[in-house]
């Protein structure tokens, strides 16, 4: 079983009850109806990314479905919270690719999905043996990697929220969603 095809997506729920509020941020993601298993960071070879609406009509309520996903959760009012999902495919469609989560408390939506991104991207940068200073900042070596001819591109996305001012539970998700069979239903 090797994914076809992926999409990203994100989504923020704000509940009561924390459970409620992880099932909100799944529906706002779109996902809420999928039976989701967590899987580890590889993009697979020759797996197109595409938006969420063209990836959702592959799939059937109830399905099975692969996904790589950040979550974060926090009852405190006020508190940042955010989830993303870093994205680094390497310019050989044959060779697989990186996806990072990160879950982060007091980092904004921008700085959160960097800092995803900047974590695949060094994934996929060791892999494919490039030399880097992991010392520099993310624009520096996101320059290094592009120079080296051997990625194809780098991306994330990100879900931030604060916590509900009265103490209700809120949830941030991001997720990469695989997707096997490419035929719609």
């Amino acid at each position: 079983m090797v994914p076809k095809m992926m999409f990203l997506t994100k989504g923020v729920g704000q509940d009561k009850n924390r459970l409620s509020s992880f099932e909100l941020a799944l529906r706002d993601a779109g996902i809420e109806r999928f039976n989701l298993v967590h899987v580890s960071s590889i993009l697979p070879p020759q797996c197109k990314i595409v938006p969420r609406k063209d990836g959702l009509v592959h799939l059937k309520p109830g399905q099975i479905v692969y996904c790589v996903l950040a979550r974060n959760e926090t009852d405190e009012p006020n508190r940042l919270i955010s989830a993303s999902i870093g994205v680094a495919r390497a310019k050989d469609e044959n060779q697989y690719g990186y996806l990072s989560e990160h879950h982060a408390f007091g980092q904004t939506a921008e700085s959160a999905g960097d800092f995803a991104e900047d974590l695949a991207a060094t994934m996929l940068a060791s892999t494919l043996g490039i030399a880097f200073d992991p010392n520099l900042a993310w624009d520096e070596r996101k320059e290094v990697y592009q120079a080296s001819g051997t990625f194809f591109k780098t991306s994330h996305i990100c879900q931030s929220a604060e916590g509900n001012k009265n103490g209700l539970w809120t949830t941030v998700i991001a997720a990469a969603v695989f997707i096997m069979d490419t035929v719609a239903p």
